[in-house]
């Protein structure tokens, strides 16, 4: 483990270890990947972005691990729950977080406004933005690969990759 894996481990411990955070293994994010990878995934790319841009790492860390603590199936519709998950999750994160830890105003900004263009204000701050980019990149990537996954594993693909090679080597 590399220094600057031990010192992101460091900054998200009280997160990680958390009862209510180690809940959103329970819940998919993205296809095979849990909310809590996601958000981990999530927090390293942005503590990494941020530490090389000499950004507040540290909330970029701690707000990345928090974006996505909503504790449901966003996929079924719930009782109670008004507007599009996409749209409400942010502001259901932001006051899932405030009730276990204490956040800063830069922590909240990013945990509130990581969806944006959806959340139509704009972030505040420089680590809002990163963490709003390593998101989507983190979401696009999960997504991406349990699709390639999903046709590589199929038998049809491996016969016309067998096929299309044997063709190709007789031209």
């Amino acid at each position: 483990m590399s220094k600057e894996d031990k010192e992101f481990d460091l900054i998200i411990e009280e997160i990680v270890q958390n009862q209510t955070v180690q809940r959103m293994k329970e819940f998919r994010q993205h296809y095979d990947t849990s909310c809590f990878e996601h958000c981990k995934n999530v927090a390293f790319i942005s503590y990494k972005i941020c530490k090389k841009l000499n950004l507040d790492y540290k909330s970029a860390a701690r707000a990345g691990m928090l974006h996505d603590l909503f504790l449901y199936d966003w996929r079924k519709r719930q009782d109670g729950r008004k507007g599009l998950h996409a749209f409400t999750h942010p502001r259901t994160a932001l006051e899932n977080s405030k009730k276990i830890f204490e956040l800063n105003e830069k922590e909240e900004d990013i945990i509130l406004k990581h969806m944006w263009p959806l959340t139509v204000k704009l972030p505040k701050y420089s680590e809002s933005y990163i963490v709003t980019i390593a998101d989507k990149y983190c979401a696009l990537g999960e997504s991406c690969g349990h699709y390639l996954e999903t046709i590589f594993s199929k038998k049809i693909l491996k016969f016309a990759y067998v096929f299309i090679t044997l063709f190709l080597i007789r031209l």
